[in-house]
């Protein structure tokens, strides 16, 4: 099966041998893909919305795997019981709906192993969530696709590790898996901050003046995060060289 490079190394993060629990499945594709290579021995696909799900039933009654991967209707992890499930994962949604079925799910988490998860805004907050209810992330990644960066990263029981705001906001220089796709993601950041900077400073006389310098300090912190992260990858590929 053909899958995009973003639920490709999605699928990547899932560890070998997990019954895998997809929430907001779309078209199923993760768990399909997961089973054809016998990397999981069953898969529950689930979804909020009835037609992604019933295109996700099409594909496996088309693939004729109905007896491996069950599909069910289901807010995040609501459809979901204690034990059927190692792996959990949560992509393409914000941070604020990924942190509330976290939160939501808590009980149903506690027979869970590992999160594979990949949300689409305010990573941090995902992080910061996870920080603070006993997860460890232990791997990160980041992907370009059609012009777009997907961060995601993959978290297991254990004592969380400290975290600076710069590493909730990108992630912990040492665990990323794809270093040069991060590095040209935060110089990207780093470069369109500038320049909104730069035009803000030509607005300093604009009646809304106290909004811009609101924004205008907002992204002085921001460039020196970026910068801190940058220099955290420039350190490890001299220590590499």
């Amino acid at each position: 099966m053909n899958i995009s490079e973003r639920l490709n190394r999605l699928a990547g993060m899932v560890t070998e041998g997990s019954r895998l629990a997809d929430v907001g499945t779309d078209h199923g594709y993760v768990p399909l893909c997961l089973y054809r290579q016998r990397r999981i021995p069953s898969a529950i696909a689930m979804d909020i919305n009835e037609g992604p799900l019933e295109r996700a039933k099409e594909h496996i009654r088309e693939a004729e795997l109905e007896n491996y991967i069950e599909t069910r209707l289901s807010d995040g992890l609501e459809a979901l019981k204690a034990g059927e499930a190692d792996t959990v994962l949560i992509a393409g949604m914000g941070g604020n709906l990924t942190e509330r079925i976290l939160t939501d799910g808590q009980k149903v988490l506690e027979t869970v192993r590992e999160l594979v998860l990949q949300p689409q805004s305010e990573i941090w907050k995902v992080r910061q969530y996870l920080c603070k209810n006993g997860w460890k992330i232990v791997s990160e990644d980041i992907v370009q696709e059609e012009g777009k960066y997907y961060p995601m990263f993959r978290a297991v029981k254990g004592e969380p590790e400290q975290y600076k705001k710069e590493e909730l906001l990108y992630g912990k220089c040492a665990l990323q898996q794809s270093s040069v796709v991060m590095k040209e993601f935060l110089e990207k950041r780093l470069g369109n901050a500038r320049r909104i900077q730069k035009r803000l400073q030509s607005e300093a006389s604009d009646p809304e003046e106290a909004r811009i310098q609101s924004r205008y300090r907002e992204l002085t912190e921001e460039i020196t995060l970026l910068e801190k992260m940058l220099s955290e990858y420039r350190r490890q590929e001299q220590a590499c060289s």
